[in-house]
């Protein structure tokens, strides 16, 4: 018999996601981490969840905040992604474009979807925290065309997008060049 905790990252490993990048400002210093466990939790009111790993320098700070931005990334916003899943990056640094919103929270320009947060609950468990908010405004953008085709996906510790192969099915492609990422 397998044992169970392999099990559980083997299955996880393979299962793909979307990623997210949540901003946050507790007063001093914005914080941003990038996220695969994004879900969404009710249509009304909009209401969404996400998990934040113990091991993450980010974590105390966006619980802290009370309100958060969660960014829904594309393929295009890659670079943001890995920008977020990079320990001891300068996030807010002049290279990455940003902006407070008029309620204070930091929010990346870049990505065309995002929503802002109120954290409405959260959930302690062993090495991480889940967190469920409610969505306040934002917008989101729908890529004309095929949107899947623009989608950023993680799935075995590796980027990847969907393309649309000769035949019309939908494949997904490498977009990392190294073979192991450093978002776990």
């Amino acid at each position: 018999m397998t044992d169970l905790s392999h099990a559980f990252r083997d299955a996880f490993r393979l299962h793909p996601a979307g990623v997210a990048v949540i901003t946050a400002d507790p007063g001093g210093q914005p914080v941003a981490m990038t996220v695969s466990s994004l879900i969404s939790v009710s249509a009304a009111p909009p209401t969404v969840a996400f998990s934040l790993s113990s091991r993450s320098g980010s974590t105390a700070a966006v619980l802290a905040a009370g309100s958060v931005v969660i960014h829904l990334l594309r393929f295009a916003d890659l670079d943001l992604a890995l920008l977020g899943a990079t320990p001891g990056a300068d996030r807010f640094g002049d290279a990455t474009p940003w902006t407070r919103l008029p309620s204070g929270e930091p929010r990346y320009t870049g990505p065309a979807t995002w929503f802002r947060a109120r954290i409405t609950g959260s959930l302690p468990v062993e090495g991480a925290t889940v967190v469920v908010a409610e969505l306040l405004e934002g917008e989101s953008v729908v890529p004309p065309g095929a949107p899947e085709l623009e989608s950023l996906i993680y799935l075995d510790r590796r980027w990847h997008r969907l393309r649309e192969a000769a035949d019309g099915k939908a494949s997904l492609t490498l977009m990392d060049t190294e073979p192991r990422d450093v978002f776990r």
